[in-house]
Formats: C-alpha cells, structure tokens, sequence
C-alpha cells in the first residue's frame, strides 16, 4: 500500500517541479564557469563581418569555427585574441575568402537542446497533473472519512476525570452534594451497595436556575470519583440531518460501557429532550429521534451497568415526561439559590484568590447580597477587583464592593447631572420611593438612594434589601405585597404633589407595568380579594413552541373579567392614595430629603432612617386624606 503524501513529501514535490520550470527557463545554453578563470584567456574583441573579411585579407586571422546551430563564427585571431561573429544563413564570401588565404575553417554545429526542452517541459506538466491529482485525491478521501464520522461521538472524553474541581470547590449547595456523595460512593465501591441488592442509580438529574453551579458540581462528582468522564451538550446531537443524532447517542452509549463504570454528563439536556410532538405542525424528527435512543439507551432491552448519566437543565418544565421517569432519572437534585450560608461559603470559595482590605467583611456581602447565585457572587468579586485595579489600589476595599455590588445589579456609573430642574425632579422621584420604603411597616429595608445615572437610560434608584426570609422560603404575605405597590407608586405621588398632575413624566413606567401584573396576580392567582380564593389563572407565561395555544381559554366568564378589571383598579388606587397621603403628610421631611440628596448625590439607608427619626414629629404638616375608591 503507498505511503500517504504528507505535507513535507508534498512540499518536496513542490520544490522540485519549481527547480524544474526555474532550469527551463535558463534554456540549454552552457553556462560557463565562474571559477578558476585563466590569466592567460584569449582576449575577446568586437568584430563585425565585413571587420572579418578585411582581417583574413590581411592575415590576422588563424582559424574560424562555424556554428551553423546558433549561426556565429568563433574567429582566433593573432595575439590571443578572439572574436565572436554572427554570420547569415548564406556564407559563400567568407567561405571563398578563407580558402584563398588558406585560412583553417571548421563547421562545427553545437548540440539541439529545443527536442529535450520541449520532453522535460512536457514532462513538468505531467507532474504537475499527478501532484494535483493526488492532492484532490486526499480531499476526497477526507471528505469521505467526515461522512463516515459524522454520526460519531463529539463527546469530551478523559479517562482519568482531571477536571480539577473537588466537593471542597463547590459551596452553597450543601443539600445536593449530600445527595451526590452516594454516587461517588457507588462509583468507588459498588460491591457494598449490591451486596445488599442496591442498584446503581441510571440517571441524576440537576434542575435549578442558571448559574447556580450544576455544571460545576457534575465536574465536582468526576473529580471525586476519579472514573472516567464524557462530557456533551444536549445541542450537540441535534444535527440538520434526521439520524445523525441517534447515531451520536447510540456511539457516546457504545464507548461509555467499553470504559464502565464511568459518568456521563449532558449539559443542557433541554436541547434534545424536549417534549415530543410539541408544537403547531409537529415536533422535530431528528430531535425526536435522538431523545427515542437516548430513552432506550438508558433503560431499554439492554443493561447498561455501571454508566450513569448526569444532566443538567433549567427548564425542567418542558422535559418529555418519558425522561424523568424512575429507571431513566431516577433522581431530581434542584440546585436552588443558595442562602446566606451558601452565600458566604461561595464568597470564601471565590475570595481565595483576590486581596481583600481587612475592613472587608464577607459576612456583610453575604447580608446583603439575598437572591445572588453563585456565578453572580463570583462576578462580583471579579468587577470589584477589576474596580480595585482601575483605581491603582493594592487590595479590594469597601467601596470597590459597593460599586461592584451596584455595577452588577443596576448598571455602570456615569457622570452626574448638573444642577437643573431634571435633576430635582428625579431627586423628588427617588426620595417618594425611599421614604415611603422607611414609613412602611412591611417594607423591605432601604439600602441607599441616588441620584447618579446608570447606563440603561437609568436616572436614580433607591435600593432595597430584600427580605432574605421571605426570598428563601417564598411566603410573601398581602401586607407585604400591598406595602410594595405603595413604595411603587412613591415616585409618581411625589412629582404629582411636588410638581402637579401637569409636570407628571413617564418615569414611572415601569414601575406601574410592575404593580400592575403584581395586583392581577394578587387577585386572579392568590385569591387576595372578595372574589375568593379561586385560581382564576394559571402560571402559563411562555407557550411552549406553541403547545395549548389553540386550546388556551380564559378560565373565568366575562362578568368575571370584568369584576377582575375592577378589583385591579381599585387596588391599585387605593395604594397610590396612600402613597399621597404618607408624601403630603411629610412634605416639609421630603423637600429636607431632597435638597440633602441633591447635595450629596448619594444617601445610605442607615443615614437616610436616623434623619427620618430626629425629624421632629410637630414639625410634619396635617394634610386631609385622599379619597380613594373602596379597598378590594
């Protein structure tokens, strides 16, 4: 069988077909030697034809040779010298001439090299035309060895799970590395489990939101276990062509048993295992197929000992029921926010490597940072390195966590604004939404309020703490959510009683688009009105690639919709008269709030409530209530 042409075999070839046009180009001519050159040469002179004749006349002429080939006569004439002359193809008067004075004369015809130019270039060129060949040759054979490989395995394969990522790595999610800690121990030492008839677990399945670590603990469990370790994403499999999936799933399951026991980890399983026949007009056939092998690659005729299966998602809600069923994920780990001790576990994590001040307390961002995943804590602690290094310091310091803390959730800084009528405007805005936040019994906490702009069109914030309780337990109470519509609508009553109904901006847009789902909400899901606790809607915010979309009705009548219409109003009004009432009722304490933001730009919560708390109570102007419509 030959040999391959490889690269350097074929850059020879190049080389020599190059050298071979290069002496063709040169023609057949001798070329002369350029070395060791004679001092005693015959001097060459110029001499033309009738310059010729006139010499043999005159006997300075020794001997003529004739090349009739290149038609020059090489003349040796007397003291050493000599002459090259070019003759016509009819010569008969130096012939004649030569003879008379008896003068030697040679025809001498030098060889025809035009019969061998012409045989070697011909012979490039066929050269060329067989290194071409073999070159398209190779293209194809590669091409046909990626169809062949097309419906192979794309699967990251390490025989030896170095992913350098161990249980000790990951925090904040205690609950799930317990859950795990069986599999490892399975995968180390089998024999204890089915001594006592314990079967493997096929498949565990890590559901949570996204950067809450499911990626990483699936490398964590590689790295315990020390087996070897396929990893693949779900949208690998999927190809434009129906079958190349399954040929793919059917190949991973094929080396993953050569090499059991072992882990096989699918990230974003959703991309393939979606619900089958979803949709207007059908599902997707090639996906469709890759999910019917991978359902009976991991529970079907065959046994597939010692492969586990660990995949991870956030969208469990549209998994195909057939795939979460026991025998092919028999476990469902969710990986949910971590809470404050999760939180400072993964602050300890990602804090190993940075230089933090010593006034830096990491307890304190744990407190403050409620609803953080773990990837959003480790962002933080990266922008606040990133701020510290900016700003020519030598170690993280609080105000470089602040600013990350601010940069990660509402945006990057800009320049402040100058003193106008915007700048008090928006001063009164925020201010209505800070102190109503610190008069309310069941508001969250203010964190601080500004004025500085943030990208994103964002004028001022005032920023709560959220209720970490009632984040982790997700228990939020009417009080609760009634006291947020009222800090909602704080900005819109401060610029009505400040400036009018005239003066009144669209900056509260999105805060009356927020209160306005919340209160349906209220009302149509957790029965929060005299309608009762009816669950007049369902939680159905996305149409799954339009599944029950030709079936959706509204589950109420029209009457009902239209009391729901109502209730949402009147709601909704009766918290913007409160928000009124509390505004006026602390005028004077709102504009002292005012010129002091204005001042400073920036106001924390600690000084913000101990303001409220040494304004005299006296001092406060009674306004007579608002009327509002009949709480719901």
């Amino acid at each position: 069988m030959p040999k391959p042409l490889t690269p350097s075999r074929t850059r020879s070839s190049w080389r020599f077909v190059w050298v071979l046009l290069l002496g063709l180009s040169l023609g057949g001519g001798n070329i002369p030697p350029a070395f060791a050159q004679n001092r005693s040469e015959p001097t060459t002179v110029s001499l033309d034809y009738s310059g010729l004749l006139k010499d043999i006349a005159d006997g300075q002429v020794q001997s003529i040779d004739y090349d009739p080939v290149q038609r020059v006569a090489r003349v040796q004439l007397q003291g050493r010298r000599s002459a090259e002359v070019p003759l016509f193809n009819q010569n008969p008067e130096l012939i004649e001439t030569a003879r008379r004075y008896n003068v030697p004369f040679e025809v001498t015809p030098t060889q025809d090299n035009s019969a061998l130019a012409g045989t070697l270039v011909n012979l490039g060129l066929i050269l060329i035309l067989i290194v071409g060949l073999v070159f398209l040759l190779r293209r194809s054979a590669g091409a046909a060895n990626q169809a062949l490989n097309f419906g192979k395995s794309r699967a990251r394969f390490q025989m030896e799970a170095k992913t350098g990522v161990m249980f000790e790595d990951v925090a904040g999610i205690e609950e799930a590395k317990e859950e795990l800690q069986e599999v490892v121990s399975f995968l180390r030492s089998s024999d204890r489990f089915t001594a006592v008839g314990a079967r493997i677990p096929r498949g565990v399945l890590l559901v949570g939101p996204p950067g809450t670590g499911k990626t990483l603990l699936a490398k964590a469990i590689a790295g315990e276990a020390g087996v070897p370790f396929f990893s693949m994403s779900g949208s690998e499999f999927v190809e434009m062509f129906v079958g190349v999936g399954a040929s793919r799933v059917r190949d991973l399951f094929r080396k993953a048993k050569e090499n059991s026991p072992c882990i096989v980890f699918i990230d974003e399983i959703d991309a393939v295992g979606r619900q089958r026949g979803a949709g207007i007009g059908g599902g997707n056939d090639e996906r469709e197929q890759t999910l019917n092998q991978l359902l009976t690659e991991m529970d079907g005729f065959e046994e597939n000992s010692g492969v586990i299966i660990i995949a991870a998602t956030n969208r469990p809600d549209v998994l195909d029921s057939a795939l979460l069923r026991p025998g092919r994920f028999d476990r469902q780990i969710t990986v949910d926010l971590p809470s404050y001790n999760g939180r400072l576990g993964i602050l300890q994590v990602h804090a190993r490597n940075k230089k933090l001040a010593e006034e830096v307390s990491l307890e304190a961002i744990a407190r403050r940072t409620p609803g953080f995943s773990g990837a959003e804590l480790a962002n933080l602690l990266n922008e606040a390195a990133i701020l510290t290094a900016r700003r020519n310091k030598t170690a993280v310091d609080e105000t470089d966590i602040d600013d990350a803390i601010d940069r990660v959730t509402i945006g990057m800084t800009l320049s402040p604004l100058l003193d106008s009528q915007k700048k008090r405007l928006i001063a009164y805005h925020e201010i209505g939404h800070a102190l109503l936040m610190t008069l309310l019994k069941h508001s969250d906490r203010l964190d601080k309020v500004t004025i500085i702009p943030r990208s994103g069109g964002i004028g001022g914030f005032a920023k709560p703490i959220p209720n970490e309780e009632l984040i982790d337990s997700g228990l939020y109470s009417r009080a609760w959510l009634r006291d947020r519509i009222v800090v909602a609508l704080g900005g819109r009553a401060a610029e009505e009683v400040v400036f009018g109904d005239a003066e009144v901006t669209q900056g509260a847009a999105s805060d009356i688009e927020m209160i306005t789902n919340l209160a349906r909400e209220m009302i149509t899901r957790y029965g929060m009105s005299d309608l009762g606790p009816l669950a007049l809607e369902s939680d159905q915010g996305e149409v799954f690639l339009g599944r029950d979309w030709m079936s959706r009705r509204a589950d109420y009548s029209e009457s009902v919709a239209a009391q729901i219409d109502r209730k949402i109003r009147a709601l909704i009004q009766t918290c913007h008269a409160e928000a009124r009432q509390l505004l006026l009722e602390n005028r004077e304490l709102m504009d002292r709030l005012v010129d002091r933001l204005i001042d400073q730009e920036l106001i924390e919560g600690d000084e913000f409530r101990k303001i409220v708390e040494q304004f005299p109570k006296s001092s406060a102007v009674t306004q007579p209530a608002i009327q509002a419509p009949a709480v719901f």
